[in-house]
């Protein structure tokens, strides 16, 4: 990794971690350059990479204003990751990096048993890997299988489309009604390390989810892995029920 991507990441963790306000101002790039032991030309490019990714912007004649902050979602709302960035004025966008039809896992077989006929689940899926932004910013890398009741839908839309669960509501009328997640912590592998821009073993947040349609029918099964220095995910417990958050830091 080019020593102005580590600086970035490391500016960007610090951001996550509360080392600078929301409203406030990073150091001045000749301090960073003498904290980070680089000329204030490696320090420019590490600072222009934040400023693509939405993370910082430039003020004229003061510096760097951070721009990061921190948001949640309940996942009990059922709403998509497109949907949620567009309800807090963020903007998402997605693309396509992989996409292939394949025999099902035996997970997956379980997870749409008595959706693809004959009782046992279908034994093809359609995989589709999307590299997932906000405000442009590369947050996640999204693996979902489709299974075949749905792959054609899927296929025929763009590469680009930053919302494949608004796209199948508005074209198609299938609406996500129910969704179940799960969540743990991962160590990137080679090729997530590759498509995130991190190195190997980096540490990941990973959502294992399923979502269904009104009808019962699953729409879904994937396996997203968020950044973590990007984002987080809070619990809220009460007498009450359990509710989960996803947060961008």
């Amino acid at each position: 990794m080019h020593r102005y991507r580590e600086i970035a990441r490391d500016l960007t963790i610090r951001i996550a971690d509360g080392d600078f306000d929301a409203t406030g101002m990073l150091p001045a790039e000749a301090q960073l350059a003498e904290s980070f032991e680089v000329s204030r030309g490696t320090v420019r490019n590490a600072l222009v990479l934040m400023a693509r990714q939405g993370a910082i912007a430039p003020r004229r004649g003061s510096g760097w204003l951070v721009r990061t902050t921190a948001l949640s979602q309940r996942f009990s709302e059922v709403r998509s990751f497109a949907q949620w960035a567009r309800s807090r004025g963020m903007e998402p966008g997605g693309q396509v990096v992989a996409q292939q039809r394949r025999s099902a896992t035996p997970t997956e077989l379980r997870t749409l048993r008595g959706h693809g006929g004959g009782g046992t689940g279908p034994t093809q899926v359609l995989e589709v890997v999307r590299r997932r932004t906000l405000n442009g910013r590369t947050v996640m890398l999204e693996r979902t299988a489709y299974p075949p009741w749905i792959a054609p839908l899927i296929e025929a839309l763009p590469p680009d489309e930053p919302s494949v669960v608004g796209a199948l509501e508005a074209q198609h009328g299938v609406r996500m009604v129910h969704g179940e997640h799960s969540i743990d912590a991962i160590a990137a592998p080679s090729e997530d390390a590759r498509l995130l821009d991190v190195r190997r073993s980096s540490p990941l947040l990973r959502v294992r989810r399923v979502s269904y349609a009104a009808d019962g029918r699953a729409i879904e099964t994937g396996d997203d892995r968020y950044l973590p220095d990007v984002m987080s995910f809070q619990v809220q417990a009460s007498l009450q029920g359990t509710s989960l958050t996803r947060r961008t830091g």
